[in-house]
C-alpha cells in the first residue's frame, strides 16, 4: 500500500514534474552535443609523501606517440578513440608502473588512479596486468592508509551504498561517529563541543550557531566527493577540537559532463496522512523556508504601551495589530518529499581548464509527535527517606512540525598549468513551522500534591539561513614541490524565532479556562533575532625536502577568524479584564469583539510593560588567531613522524547587562588567552598492508556566545529556560576554556577488496570540561560550568570482510562493523559532591567520580551490503546504536537526565537501469525496530521518570535519479 501510494504522489507533483521534463530537455541537448571519443582521466599519487598529488607525470599511451602530463594537482586527462590501451606511468627517481586492458568506451570517461614509489633503480619497472578503475571507496582506504593523521573517512560510493540522502544519514557508518537528533555529528561518543566540522577546509557555522558543529543534514549527498572524519590532531588543524574534525568535501572539478535530477518521497504511518495533524495559516512564502512578512514584529519595540488606558484608543490599535490566531487547529498531514538537481562540466580554455558545478536541493518534511512528553522532576526535599521523584511540571501533548529546506550551490573551478582558483558559494534556508497542543500538571510548592492542570496552544516559527562563500587558490611556486595555498570564506547566518505565540489557560474547577499569570504566566508573544557573520582567512605553505636522504615535507601557515554576532528579544504579554478564555479556545482571545475598547471598558488588551529585554539582548565578537608549523619526515624506511605546534590566540568581548541592569557591560573582554597547542603522530609501516600508529595532541573547548552570556532564552512548550553563564553566579563560576590532553594508538591491517581490520585506543585527559547543568533546586533552569576534572579511556574496532572466502560468488557480499568502549571519569568539585551528599536518599552512597556529560558508553555499528556493478544493484542493512549518556548534570535534589539508548536498524536498496544504467531507484525503509527517542531522570531507589520522549516512527521512502 505504501508502495502504491507514493507511486500516486508522483502523479499529483504536477508542476514539479513539468519543471523536470523542461530540465530534462535541456540536459538530453546538452548531453547529445558531447564527443564521439572516449577519454581517460584520473590522479597521479605520490607514494612517498602520504599520496599526496605527484605534479608533472608522464603518462604514454604504450605503442603510440599520444600521452600528457599531469598537472600540479596530480590530475591529468587524455581523449583517445574508443578501444584497449596499456598506459606507462612515470616520473623521475620512481619505479615505472603500466596499467594494461585500459578499456576507453564512446563518449564516457574511463577513471583510474595511480600511485609511483620512489626506487632505488630508477629503471625499475612495475607491470599491473590487469585495468585499474578509480574506486572512490578504495580511495579512501588508500587516503586513510597512506595519512600520517589518524582519520576514518567516507565515499561518495560508500554513501550511494548506505542510501542515504543526506550527510548526517551516512556518517553514521564511520568508526566511533554518532549522530544525535538526526542532525549533530559526535565523534567517539563526546558531545557536540568536543566536535568540529568543516567546509571544505573551513570553518562554517551552523544553523544553530551555538554548536561547534553545523547540522549535518542539510547537505545532500549528491554534491558530496567525501567526508573524512580526523581523530588526532595536526598543527594545521583549529585547535577547537577533541573527538574529531569532521570535514565536507565537495566535489570539486567534473572530469566529464555531469547532470542529473531527482525526486522522491517518503511515508510514515504515525506522521503522515493523519488528522489528528496540528498545524495553523502561515505566511505564502513558508513552502520556500521563509516567511513573507505575516510574522513581522507588528509594532515597534519602543512603542509606549498605556498603563493608564481607561481614555485611551492606542492601547485598542496596539492590541489589534498582532495577528489573532493562537489555537492550533487539526487538519490532514502531507507525506515527505523532495527534488534536486546537479550539473558539472569543464571546458578547454587554451591550455587551461574551466569547471563549474550547480546543485540545487528542496526537501519538505512533516513530522507529527504524538503524546510528546518532557518532565521536570525533583527528588523530595523534606524527605530523604521518600525515593519517589516528585513531578514539578509534567508536559504532554500533540505537536506538527512542517520544514524546509532549500540549498543552493554553485562553484566555479580555474585551472593553470601551476594554480588553481575556486569560487564557492552555499546557501541553504530553512523555515520550520510547528503547531502544537499540549496539557501540564504543575505541581503547588514542589510536591506532587495539589496539581494545578493547564492547556498550552503553541505556535512557533524558526526561519534559518547560512550563506556560505568560499574563495580559494592553490599554486605550484616551483616544480620541487613548493606550494602555497590560500582560503577567504566570508559566512552570514541568520536564526530568527518570528512571533511565537505561546497561550496558557489554567483549568478551574468549575471547568473554566482562565488566564493565570501565578499559575502559568500571561498570554505571551516572542520575537528573538540572531545574525551572525564569519570572516574567515587561512594561508598554507608547504615544502618537499630530503632530511638524512629521505623524504620531508614542512608545512607552516596561519589563520585569522572574526565573528560579530547581534542577538535580541522582544517579547509582549497579553491579559484581560475578564480572565475567563470561553470554551477554552485560545482563538477567542484576540477575536475582535473580545478586544478592550474606551467604549465597552472590557475584554483583551496588550499588558504594560517592557516590550525590549535589555539583559536578553547582546553583543559578541570573537577573534582567533593561529599560527603553526610541522614538519613531516621519515625516521626510517619504515617509521614516518609528523611533529607540529600551533598558537592560538582567542580574545571574546561582551556588550550587554546583567538581569537587574546594575552592571553593563561595554565590549567587555571577557576571555584573552594564548595557547600552544603541541601535536605529535608517528606512523611505522610494518609492512605494505599494515601499520601502527601513535599519536599526541593538545586540544581546547570554548564556551559559545549563548554559553558565555548573561541571557536567558526560555522555552515556551517546556516552559524551561537556559541561563547563560559568562560572570558567574551564586551556585557557578564564570565559565571558562577547557583544555584536553589526547593519546591515540592504532594497529591496521589494509587488505584486498577493501577489507580491512583496525584495532584503536584512546586516553583524553579533560581539564575543566563544560557541561550542561541544572540549576541547584530548579529544574526549569539549565545552565553550564565546569564541574571538576575528567578523563576518558576508550577502545575502537572496525572490521571489513566480504564473503568470497565461502564462494567466489559471494564476493560482492560484505559485512562491516565497527565498535567502540568508552569508559569515562569525572572527579566532581567540592560544591556539587556536597550538594549530592546533603540530596542523598536513605541507604544511598555517593561516589566522587560520575560520567562526563555528553559521553556515549558504546557505539555499536554493523551492516551488511551488496554491490553487484553488472546489475547495477547496492543493497543493504545496517543498524547502529549508541549507549546511554549523561544529558543533563543533576544537582543533587534534581536528578541527572540520562540519553537513553536509541536502537536504529535502516534497510536501502539501490537500483539502476536502462541505457548505460542512467536510471536509478532508490528504496530506503528507515527504524525497522520502530524505537522511541526517550531521556530519563535517573536516581536511586526508583523508577526512571520522562525528561523527554518522541516517537519517531517507520518511514519508507521511494526516489528516483536520471543521469545524463
Amino acid at each position: 500500500m505504501s508502495s502504491i501510494f507514493l507511486l500516486l504522489t508522483f502523479f499529483k507533483m504536477k508542476k514539479i514534474t513539468k519543471i523536470l521534463s523542461t530540465l530534462s530537455f535541456i540536459f538530453i541537448s546538452i548531453a547529445s552535443s558531447y564527443g564521439q571519443t572516449g577519454k581517460i582521466a584520473g590522479t597521479v599519487l605520490d607514494g612517498e609523501y602520504g599520496n599526496d598529488p605527484l605534479p608533472n607525470a608522464s603518462i604514454l599511451v604504450k605503442g603510440t606517440s599520444q600521452g600528457t602530463s599531469a598537472d600540479f594537482d596530480g590530475n591529468f586527462s587524455l581523449d583517445l578513440e574508443a578501444g584497449t590501451y596499456t598506459l606507462t606511468f612515470s616520473f623521475v627517481g620512481y619505479a615505472t608502473k603500466e596499467i594494461n586492458d585500459v578499456v576507453i568506451k564512446p563518449n564516457d570517461v574511463t577513471e583510474i588512479e595511480v600511485t609511483l614509489n620512489a626506487s632505488k633503480n630508477a629503471l625499475d619497472e612495475i607491470v599491473i596486468t590487469t585495468t585499474v578503475k578509480r574506486n572512490t571507496e578504495s580511495a579512501v582506504l588508500s587516503l586513510q592508509k597512506k595519512s600520517v593523521t589518524l582519520l576514518d573517512g567516507l565515499s561518495a560510493q560508500s554513501i550511494k551504498k548506505s542510501g542515504a540522502s543526506n550527510a548526517a544519514s551516512a556518517i553514521k557508518s564511520v568508526p566511533g561517529v554518532s549522530v544525535q537528533g538526526g542532525k549533530y555529528v559526535y565523534v567517539r561518543g563526546l558531545g557536540d563541543r568536543y566536535t568540529k566540522s568543516i567546509l571544505n577546509g573551513v570553518d562554517i557555522p551552523g544553523l544553530d550557531p551555538d554548536r561547534n558543529t553545523i547540522q549535518m543534514d542539510i547537505f545532500p549527498t549528491n554534491i558530496i566527493d567525501n567526508v573524512i572524519v580526523i581523530k588526532s590532531a595536526a598543527a594545521e588543524y583549529p585547535a577547537d577540537f577533541t573527538g574529531g574534525v569532521v570535514d565536507i568535501i565537495t566535489k570539486d572539478l567534473p572530469t566529464k559532463a555531469e547532470y542529473s535530477v531527482s525526486v522522491g518521497a517518503g511515508y510514515n504511518a504515525n506522521m503522515h496522512l493523519n488528522d489528528n495533524y496540528l498545524s495553523y495559516s502561515g505566511s505564502k512564502s513558508d513552502f520556500l523556508g521563509y516567511d513573507g512578512g505575516k510574522r513581522d514584529l507588528p509594532i515597534n519595540r519602543y512603542q509606549p504601551i498605556p498603563g493608564d488606558f481607561e481614555n485611551s484608543t492606542l492601547l485598542t490599535s496596539l492590541t489589534g495589530a498582532f495577528d489573532r490566531e493562537l489555537a492550533a487547529k487539526r487538519e490532514n498531514s502531507g507525506i515527505n518529499y523532495d527534488f534536486g538537481f546537479t550539473a558539472g562540466n569543464q571546458f578547454d580554455i587554451g591550455d587551461n581548464k574551466l569547471g563549474y558545478l550547480a546543485a540545487v536541493s528542496y526537501k519538505n518534511t512533516t513530522t507529527f509527535y504524538e503524546d510528546r512528553i518532557d518532565g521536570n522532576f525533583t527528588k523530595d526535599e523534606n524527605n530523604t527517606n521518600n525515593n519517589e521523584l516528585l513531578a514539578t511540571r509534567f508536559t504532554s501533548g500533540d505537536e506538527g512540525i512542517n520544514s524546509i529546506v532549500l540549498n543552493g550551490l554553485a562553484g566555479l573551478t580555474y585551472k593553470t598549468e601551476t594554480s588553481k582558483f575556486k569560487a564557492n558559494i552555499l546557501h541553504i534556508q530553512n523555515g520550520e513551522s510547528s503547531a502544537g497542543f499540549f496539557n501540564q500538571s504543575l505541581a503547588q510548592a514542589g510536591g506532587n500534591a495539589g496539581l494545578e492542570l493547564v492547556q498550552k496552544d503553541a505556535l512557533l516559527y524558526t526561519e534559518r539561513s547560512i550563506t556560505n562563500m568560499l574563495f580559494s587558490g592553490k599554486h605550484q611556486i616551483n616544480s620541487d614541490g613548493f606550494d602555497f595555498e590560500w582560503k577567504f570564506a566570508p559566512t552570514f547566518a541568520k536564526v530568527l524565532d518570528k512571533d511565537h505565540r505561546i497561550t496558557p489557560l489554567e483549568q478551574t474547577q468549575d471547568g473554566n479556562f482562565v488566564i493565570s499569570p501565578s499559575t502559568s504566566s500571561f498570554p505571551i508573544r516572542i520575537w528573538r533575532t540572531l545574525q551572525e557573520e564569519s570572516w574567515v582567512g587561512k594561508v598554507d605553505f608547504s615544502n618537499k625536502y630530503d632530511l638524512f636522504e629521505k623524504p620531508a615535507k614542512v608545512k607552516f601557515g596561519g589563520a585569522y577568524t572574526f565573528k560579530y554576532r547581534d542577538f535580541s528579544t522582544d517579547q509582549f504579554l497579553f491579559t484581560s479584564t475578564n480572565l475567563i478564555v470561553e470554551d477554552g479556545n485560545a482563538d477567542n482571545l484576540l477575536a475582535p469583539q473580545n478586544l478592550w475598547t474606551v467604549d465597552n471598558q472590557n475584554g483583551t488588551f496588550l499588558n504594560f510593560g517592557q516590550k525590549f529585554q535589555p539583559a536578553n539582548a547582546y553583543e559578541g565578537e570573537q577573534n582567533i588567531g593561529a599560527l603553526y608549523i610541522s614538519n613531516e619526515f621519515n625516521v626510517s624506511e619504515a617509521l614516518k613522524a609528523v611533529v607540529g605546534l600551533r598558537g592560538e590566540m582567542y580574545k571574546l568581548y561582551y556588550t550587554g547587562q546583567n538581569q537587574s541592569g546594575s552592571e553593563i557591560f561595554d565590549s567587555e573582554n571577557i576571555l584573552d588567552e594564548f595557547d600552544l597547542f603541541p601535536s605529535a603522530n608517528l606512523i611505522y609501516a610494518l609492512n605494505d598492508k599494515t601499520n601502527l600508529r601513535a599519536s599526541y595532541s593538545r586540544t581546547t573547548a570554548r564556551p559559545s556566545f549563548k554559553e558565555a552570556s548573561n541571557i536567558q532564552i526560555f522555552d515556551p512548550i517546556t516552559n524551561r529556560t537556559f541561563i547563560g553563564n559568562g560572570f558567574g553566579n551564586d551556585f557557578y563560576d564564570a565559565v571558562r576554556p577547557s583544555y584536553i590532553n589526547n593519546f591515540d594508538l592504532r594497529y591496521e591491517f589494509f587488505r584486498e577488496k577493501g577489507q580491512m581490520i583496525a584495532l584503536s585506543g584512546f586516553y583524553k585527559n579533560f581539564k575543566d570540561p563544560i557541561e550542561s547543568v541544572f540549576f541547584a533546586s530548579s529544574p526549569d533552569q539549565l545552565t553550564v560550568a565546569n564541574l571538576g576534572n575528567a578523563k576518558v579511556l576508550g577502545f575502537e574496532l572496525e572490521f571489513r570482510q566480504n564473503f568470497g572466502f565461502l564462494m567466489e560468488d559471494l564476493t560482492n557480499l560484505k559485512f562491516t562493523t565497527n565498535i567502540s568502549f568508552i569508559d569515562s571519569r569525572l572527579e566532581m568539585a567540592d560544591a556539587e559532591f556536597e550538594r549530592r551528599v546533603l540530596a542523598a536518599r536513605d541507604g544511598q552512597t555517593i561516589d566522587r567520580e560520575r560520567e562526563l556529560q555528553g559521553q556515549s558508553p558504546f557505539l555499536i555499528n554493523f551492516g551488511f551490503d551488496y554491490s553487484n556493478s553488472d546489475l547495477g544493484l547496492q543493497t543493504g542493512l545496517f543498524y547502529n546504536v549508541q549507549g546511554k549518556a549523561l544529558e543533563v548534570v543533576g544537582t543533587g535534589i534534581v536528578p541527572d537526565v540520562y540519553t537513553q539508548p536509541f536502537h536504529s536498524l535502516n534497510f536501502t536498496l539501490n537500483k539502476s537501469f536502462g541505457e548505460d544504467k542512467k536510471s536509478n531507484i532508490d528504496l530506503k525503509v528507515t527504524n525497522l525496530l520502530g524505537d522511541e527517542r526517550e531521556s530519563d531522570y535517573e536516581s536511586f531507589g526508583t523508577s526512571n521518570r520522562t525528561f523527554s520522549l518522541r516517537n519517531p516512527g517507520r518511514e519508507i521512502s521511494l526516489g528516483y535519479t536520471y543521469k545524463f
